[in-house]
This record gives C-alpha cells, structure tokens and sequence, in this order.
C-alpha cells in the first residue's frame, strides 16, 4: 500500500543522524503509512552509503543521491516532486526538530484545517534550547525581513520542519525559486493566493551530532532569495 505522507529530508554528512531519526519516526508514526526521502548532496561522511543500505532493507526508506548540485531548497523541491504522496512534510535530519508533532501536522491538514502547518520555534509554548544567541538574533532579524515579502503572518516564517498537501506542491511549483535554504518562504511567497497557515509550537532541540550548515553565503542565498521573490517578476537577478 503506498504511503500516504513523505518526509522530504535533505541531507549533507548526517550519517550518524539517520538511523536514530528513523528509528524516532517509526515510533511517532505508528499506524500511519508513511516513507522518509532522503536528499543527500553527496556528502562525504558516508551518508550515502548508509542510505543506499537502509533503502534495500526498508521499504520505506528512499535515497536520492545528487551529483554536482548543491542547496537545502533545491534538494527539497526535488525531493517533493519525486513523490507521489498526498501530503508531504519536509524536516531536518539533525534530530532538532520534534518529529511527535507531524500525526497532529498531518491531522491538520488532512482534514483542510489549513493549507501549511508550520512547526514554530517563536510561540509562546516553543522552546529553542538548540538555537545559540546570535542564531535566535539572526532569525528573528531574518523573520521581520521575510514578513515583508509573504502574504501571511505568521511567527517562524524560517522553519525548516513544515507539512503541506501535494497540491499545493503543484500549484507553487513552477514559481519556486530553489536558492538558499529556506524554501518556506519559497513555497509561501510563490503562492499565487493568501494561503491559511497553521503553526505548532516546536521543542527546538540541540543537534545530535555533526556541525550546522549556517555560514555567509546561507545569509547570502537568503537575500538572493528575498530579492527575487520581491522584483524577480520584473527583472530577472541573473
């Protein structure tokens, strides 16, 4: 029976990660039919490998390995367009995002609560133990920046831990970007309509293991990003 939600996960030298994610999904999602994709820009700590391995002894683990490509957005957006799921959620695989909360993500959306439910590091009830000082400052700057450029408010515009149906995959598709790395704002300023968002309040846990991915040029992606979704229409950044 095919799974009824995919889990986008992008990865870059996360093998140490993946096996206690998955063994934390199987738990969280008992009784739901459901696959992790895993998009790994070929890393080199043996993620692959490992995925590759686990594919063959899991039906419900998928890898797709990327060659000479880089970018947490652009891996995401392939990941979601390689599955057929009706709902499809998209998490990091450094174990900081709670994966307890995607039945109720799912629930949701399913019963079209909402088109986007976003797990929020910024509500009152969330608690971002694994956000450092000056990441908490360059988020919350990012976010006052981001609300100018989406058409909804909401609290953590930046997440990377969202759930969302495929057709609204569909609809914001061939307007999707892809730089930088986050695709969120992406899909939520791509959108050709206001679009009802939900938000969660996530325990934001600190990182298993491995090093964050934040340098310079994800601040620089960002701006590219923000730009382009602001005059992209009326001229083109390239």
């Amino acid at each position: 029976m095919s799974p009824e939600l995919s889990i986008v996960v992008p990865t870059l030298n996360e093998v140490s990660n993946i096996e206690p994610l998955l063994d934390r999904l199987t738990e969280a999602l008992r009784g739901h039919r459901w696959e992790a994709v895993f998009v790994d820009d070929d890393s080199s700590d043996g993620t692959a490998d490992l995925l590759l391995r686990l594919s063959r002894e899991r039906e419900n683990v998928r890898c797709i390995r990327r060659i000479g490509r880089r970018g947490l957005s652009s891996a995401v957006i392939e990941g979601m367009l390689a599955v057929s799921s009706p709902f499809i959620a998209v998490m990091d695989a450094d174990l900081q995002h709670d994966e307890r909360l995607l039945p109720e993500m799912l629930r949701r959306v399913r019963e079209n609560e909402c088109d986007v439910v976003v797990a929020s590091r910024f509500l009152d009830e969330s608690s971002a133990e694994g956000l450092t000082s000056r990441r908490e400052h360059l988020s919350r700057v990012g976010i006052l920046i981001a609300q100018r450029v989406i058409r909804t408010r909401l609290s953590d515009p930046l997440s990377g831990f969202f759930l969302l149906p495929q057709e609204l995959l569909e609809e914001v598709s061939h307007s999707l970007s892809g730089k930088g790395y986050k695709i969120l704002i992406d899909i939520l300023a791509s959108a050709k309509r206001p679009l009802r968002v939900s938000e969660l309040p996530l325990e934001f846990r600190t990182r298993h293991s491995g090093a964050s991915k934040l340098d310079t040029l994800v601040a620089l992606e960002f701006a590219y990003l923000l730009i382009e979704k602001t005059i992209g229409k009326w001229i083109p950044l390239r």
